[in-house]
C-alpha cells in the first residue's frame, strides 16, 4: 500500500479532484465536515443525511456512487460522531472504518480527507500517522506458512490523504516516518507470529544480520562459548535443556555523533518457553511462541528508524535461547552465577526471563549508556494488573528515572501505544531473599510483576533504567490470535524525540 500526501488548493478543493474515492466526515446531529459540504453540490450527501441512511456515528460508513458536480467516482461517507470535538477514539474509529472499506472497493486509488481540523487535543501529524498505522495494521496478513494463501482482495492501494499548502511538506515527512513505523511493526508482528520451530535464535540472529546489510547497520552474534568466556552463567542455564544453540545479539544504529553515549534498547528472546522442568500447563502453551516479543519490538524499531534514518545512536542487545525441559536442564533449587558475579537461587525455571535479561542487563553497562530499556513478555501477573491495554513501566524513583518514564508514557500517548508506571520500591525486594544464594529468582505471587522488575532492577546500578512488561500487549488470544507489533509505536516515539532533543540541543 503506497501513500502520499495530496495538497488541495485553497480555491478548487476537493471537486475537481479525479479519484476512485474521497473518504469525507459527517456528524451525528446530520451536519457535515466542511469538506463533504463542498462536495454536496446537487444535495446528494445532504439527502443521505437525512434519509437516515448514516447516522454519522464513529465509524458508521456509507458509500455514494456517482455524485453529481464532482470528478470522484465514489464518496465514501465517515460517521466521525460529535462535530463539537473529534476524539482520539472517535478518529481512530473513523480511519479502521475506512481501512475496512477500501479493502473491499473496485479502485486502486483514494483519497482521504477527514476533518482533522476538528480534532480535540491532538494536530494533523498525529491524525495522518494514525490513519497510516490503522491502513496498514488493516492490510497485515500472515499466511506465510500456508499452502493455500487467502485470497488478496484488491482494494485501494494507493492512499492520499488531504493537505493544506502549508502542512504539505511537514506531512510529507511524517507520512515517511508513518510508514516506516509500520514496516517496522510488521517485522514484529511476523517473528512474533512465527512458530517456534521456524523462528529460533538462530532465525532471531540472521533476521539481524539481514537488517545490518539492507541498513548498513553494526552487528555482532556471540555463540555458546563467548557466553561461556563472559561468565554469563544465569543466561547459560536457561539454555542446558535445549538443543537450539543460544544466540547474544548485538545490533548498531549509530546515526549520532561519535561520542554521543546511545540508547540501548535489551529485548528478552525466548524463542519458545516451555517453563522448562517448571512445566507449564499444556492449555495455550502454543502461546509461549510469543516470549520472544521483545526481541521482536528491538528488532521492529531498529527497522523503522533504520529507514528514518535516525540521527541517535542506540544499541539492540538480544539474549536468545529456548526454554526446554530434559536431563540437562536446570532443576527448581539450583543456584548459578551471573556475569556480575551475583548468584540466584532458581526456585522456578518458568521464570527464565530474568535470568537472560539480567547477564544483557550487565553486559550493556561496556557502552556507557544514556539510558537502558529492557523490553520483555515478562509476567503473567502483569496482564493481572494491567490487562491488555497498557504496557507495565518500571523504574527507579529519582530525578532521571521520573524524567525516562515520564518521555516513555509521552511517548506512549502520543501514539496509542500505552504504558503505565507501577510502583519499584525496596519493600518489594525483601521477596526476594533467599537462604542459599544473594537472591531467588521468584518472590512469590504478590506483586509478581514488581518482584521482577525488582531482581532486574539489581543489575542496572551504573546506568539510568526503565523495564517495560509487555506480557498483556505483545499479542492478542482468541479468535484474533497474532502479534500486534507493540511496543515499536512507543519507543520509536521515544527515540525520535530523544533525537529531536538531542539534536535540538546541539545546534542551539
Amino acid at each position: 500500500m503506497d501513500f502520499s500526501i495530496k495538497t488541495i488548493d485553497a480555491k478548487t478543493g476537493v471537486s475537481s479532484i479525479k479519484s476512485g474515492c474521497i473518504a469525507v466526515g459527517v456528524f451525528e446531529n446530520k451536519k457535515l465536515s466542511d469538506t463533504a459540504r463542498e462536495l454536496d453540490r446537487k444535495g446528494a450527501i445532504t439527502a443521505a443525511m437525512k434519509s437516515g441512511d448514516i447516522s454519522g456515528k464513529p465509524g458508521s460508513t456509507l458509500l455514494l456512487r456517482d455524485v453529481d458536480g464532482i470528478s470522484a467516482e465514489r464518496v465514501l461517507l465517515v460517521g466521525m460522531g460529535s462535530d463539537d470535538a473529534v476524539t482520539e477514539k472517535n478518529f481512530l474509529t473513523a480511519a479502521q472504518a475506512v481501512a475496512k472499506v477500501f479493502a473491499s472497493l473496485g479502485t486502486n486509488d483514494a483519497l482521504i480527507a477527514l476533518p482533522v481540523d476538528k480534532m480535540k487535543d491532538r494536530d494533523t501529524a498525529w491524525a495522518v500517522r494514525a490513519t497510516v498505522i490503522a491502513l496498514r495494521d488493516a492490510d497485515y496478513r500472515f499466511d506465510a506458512l500456508k499452502s493455500k494463501k487467502e485470497p488478496q482482495q484488491a482494494g485501494v492501494r494507493k492512499v492520499a490523504i488531504a493537505a493544506s499548502a502549508a502542512d504539505t511538506a511537514a506531512l510529507k515527512t511524517v507520512v515517511a516516518q508513518s510508514v516506516a513505523l509500520a514496516n517496522g511493526m510488521d517485522l514484529t508482528k511476523d517473528l512474533g507470529n512465527l512458530p517456534g520451530n521456524v523462528c529460533t535464535p538462530t532465525y532471531l540472529a540472521d533476521t539481524a544480520k539481514k537488517l545490518a546489510k539492507e541498513f548498513k547497520l553494526g552487528v555482532e552474534v556471540l555463540d555458546r562459548k563467548q557466553l561461556e568466556a563472559l561468565k554469563m552463567g544465569s543466561f547459560l542455564s536457561v539454555t542446558r535443556g535445549t538443543d537450539e544453540p543460544p544466540k547474544f545479539i548485538v545490533l548498531k544504529h549509530m546515526g549520532g555523533k561519535a561520542k554521543d553515549a546511545p540508547v540501548v534498547l535489551v529485548g528478552k528472546g525466548i524463542t519458545f518457553d516451555t517453563g522448562g522442568i517448571s512445566l507449564k500447563p499444556g492449555a495455550s502453551m502454543d502461546e509461549m511462541k510469543y516470549d520472544m516479543c521483545g526481541a521482536a519490538s528491538v528488532l521492529g524499531t531498529f527497522r523503522a528508524i533504520a529507514e528514518m534514518d535516525l540521527k541517535l545512536n542506540v544499541i539492540g542487545v538480544i539474549p536468545s535461547c529456548e526454554n526446554m525441559p530434559s536431563g540437562r536442564a536446570t532443576k527448581p533449587g539450583d543456584i548459578v552465577t551471573s556475569m556480575s558475579g551475583q548468584t540466584i537461587e532458581i526456585l522456578n525455571t518458568d521464570a527464565e526471563g530474568r535470568l537472560i535479561l539480567c547477564d544483557a542487563l550487565t553486559y550493556v553497562e561496556r557502552f556507557k549508556p544514556a539510558a537502558v530499556i529492557d523490553i520483555a513478555t515478562l509476567t503473567g501477573a502483569c496482564i493481572t494488573a494491567l490487562g491488555h491495554h497498557n504496557t507495565g513501566l518500571f523504574t527507579r524513583h529519582d530525578d532521571a528515572h521520573d524524567e525516562l518514564a515520564d518521555d516513555l508514557l509521552a511517548a506512549g500517548k502520543a501514539t496509542g501505544d500505552t504504558a503505565w508506571r507501577m510502583p519499584i520500591e525496596d519493600a518489594y525486594q525483601e521477596q526476594l531473599k533467599s537462604n542459599f544464594a544473594d537472591m531467588a529468582n521468584i518472590g512469590g505471587p504478590p506483586g509478581g510483576s514488581i518482584t521482577a522488575a525488582c531482581f532486574l532492577e539489581r543489575y542496572t546500578r551504573k546506568y539510568t533504567w526503565a523495564h517495560l512488561d509487555i506480557a498483556g500487549t505483545a499479542w492478542k488470544s482468541g479468535a484474533a490470535k497474532g502479534a500486534t507489533g507493540r511496543p515499536v509505536p512507543l519507543l520509536t516515539a521515544y527515540l525520535l524525540d530523544k533525537a529531536q532533543a538531542t539534536n535540538g540541543r546541539k545546534s542551539a
